[in-house]
């Protein structure tokens, strides 16, 4: 249930126990404890900045509850659509202690049952939104480090200082050799990998950062959602691209989460500069 973590060029290793602690006989992995306290911190913000957004913080709990719940949910089975392959049992389905779940996935059930949920609430849709796409960044940006204490969601080989190297990342590449080799990617196994949790943990706490300080000097509502997606997005298409577990769809060489990451950019960027150009109009 460990794994010895080495980051060669830095002169760096880690002995990571994956389990944080054993009830009974029944693990709790750092992987969910990890998922957990990022939801929580972006809770405590959301709370802290409804008033500035003009959200009764009593009617955001409601919205909060249906939209984790639901967060969690469609996750899991944004995995287990694009998952390359069968499970066997209900069971290894909401299994998720050991990994297995997608962000995209998430970002799409909160919106859409929150959202719901929101209207139910007579509260207002596009300032929450706005709300959320910050809190959103807070969760996945402190979320992406149960994918290194799993020892997943790392890309091909790298010769960069922080290059990563296991026996979880030995493992993987090793079974998977012929898979990649077949989508022209060559891989050494003994060698280190792109740790891109890291990579997208730090793309997303910048934004974070960025869009909370541009939050009183958002012009329209609506506008930080656009901003959010646009941003994850930029990044998590470039990242996908460095991944050798990315979700593909089914039947094509396009990697899901990379495409969609496309769509969204795009879409968002047009939405922008479409309201931009009409408030100057006004």
């Amino acid at each position: 249930m460990s794994f010895d973590v080495q980051f060669p060029g830095l002169g760096l290793e880690f002995t990571i126990n994956r389990v944080a602690l054993s009830i009974g006989g029944f693990n709790i992995y750092w992987y969910g404890v990890i998922i957990a306290a990022g939801m929580v911190l972006a809770m405590l913000f959301a709370f802290r900045n409804a008033d500035d957004f003009g959200i009764n913080s009593d009617r955001l709990i409601d919205v909060i509850l249906v939209g984790a719940v639901m967060a969690i949910v469609c996750a899991r089975i944004y995995y287990i659509v694009f998952a390359p392959f069968k499970y066997e049992s209900i069971w290894q389905m909401i299994d998720i202690r050991q990994g297995g779940i997608a962000i995209y996935g998430a970002v799409i059930g909160a919106f859409v049952f929150g959202g719901l949920m929101a209207k139910i609430r007579r509260i207002p849709i596009l300032p929450l939104f706005d709300l959320v796409g910050i809190c959103f960044l807070i969760g996945q940006g402190v979320g992406r480090w149960g994918n290194f204490v799993n020892q997943e969601a790392f890309g091909s080989n790298t010769t960069l200082p922080w290059g990563m190297y296991s026996e979880g990342t030995y493992n993987y590449l090793l079974s998977v050799q012929a898979t990649l080799a077949a989508e022209g990617v060559t891989v050494d196994p003994t060698q280190p990998v792109h740790p891109t949790f890291l990579y997208e943990s730090l793309w997303c706490l910048l934004g974070f950062v960025l869009i909370a300080w541009y939050t009183k000097r958002r012009r329209f509502d609506g506008e930080l959602t656009l901003l959010y997606t646009a941003w994850y997005g930029a990044g998590r298409a470039v990242i996908e691209g460095l991944r050798t577990d990315s979700l593909m769809i089914p039947g094509t060489s396009l990697r899901a989460s990379q495409l969609l990451a496309f769509v969204l950019v795009v879409a968002a960027v047009i939405l922008w500069v479409v309201k931009s150009v009409q408030l100057k109009k006004t």
